[in-house]
């Protein structure tokens, strides 16, 4: 093989599936900055591609148009919450205290501590289309599952309850409701007051329900 075949399948050292990689991740960051601060309705594809420092043409080699971009940040930011959550509150086991409290701390300072990401994952997302309508509901019941799972049965994990299953459920959207109305200016509480205020609801309703699981 000669070296101009070679710097036609690498360059710099990377491959062609690295470099359109590279650009996805370009065009995600530029999706979080602008969605999040300008807001998803108020940014066009060509806005976005200068953003990243990116031809359009580009764009359309990882996205088919705004909305998927919209469905990729916030694929990409779920991800990273669920997982960073989860592992926090398997860490702080087996006290049911502890991992509520762990969980919510890194799932609420994620999103409060960033206000782009709140903004995206609380907000623009909400009604954007049916599709990610469809994630978001689903995205709130994993996050209902997880929660399940901390307070269900000690005996039996896989035991579930429709009250159980409704009392996750409550939770989890009532403290999504309560950081969209922060974001928005709403409430003046600190980050360290929404993690009490919420890990007391939390266990308030684990021990009104623990003993009827």
């Amino acid at each position: 093989m000669t070296g101009t075949q070679t710097a036609g399948r690498r360059y710099g050292g990377r491959d062609a599936a690295q470099r359109q990689q590279e650009r996805r991740t370009r065009l995600i960051q530029a999706g979080l900055d602008l969605f999040g601060t300008a807001g998803y309705a108020s940014v066009s594809v060509k806005q976005v591609c200068s953003h990243a420092g990116l031809t359009e043409r580009y764009f359309y080699e990882s996205f088919r148009d705004r909305e998927d971009l919209l469905a990729g940040v916030y694929d990409e930011l779920i991800t990273t919450i669920i997982a960073e959550t989860a592992q926090a509150a398997a860490a702080a086991a087996p006290d049911v205290d502890a991992q509520l409290r762990a969980g919510l701390e890194v799932f609420i300072r994620t999103l409060a501590g960033d206000a782009r990401k709140a903004r995206l994952v609380l907000i623009e997302v909400v009604g954007a289309s049916p599709r990610l309508e469809v994630r978001r509901r689903d995205v709130l019941h994993e996050f209902a599952a997880m929660v399940a799972a901390v307070v269900g049965p000690r005996s039996d994990p896989e035991a579930s309850s429709s009250r159980l299953t409704m009392t996750a459920m409550s939770l989890v959207g009532g403290v999504n409701e309560l950081l969209v109305d922060w974001t928005l200016g709403h409430q003046k509480a600190t980050v360290e007051e929404l993690i009490d205020l919420c890990h007391t609801l939390y266990i308030a309703a684990y021990r009104a329900i623990s003993d009827q699981l």
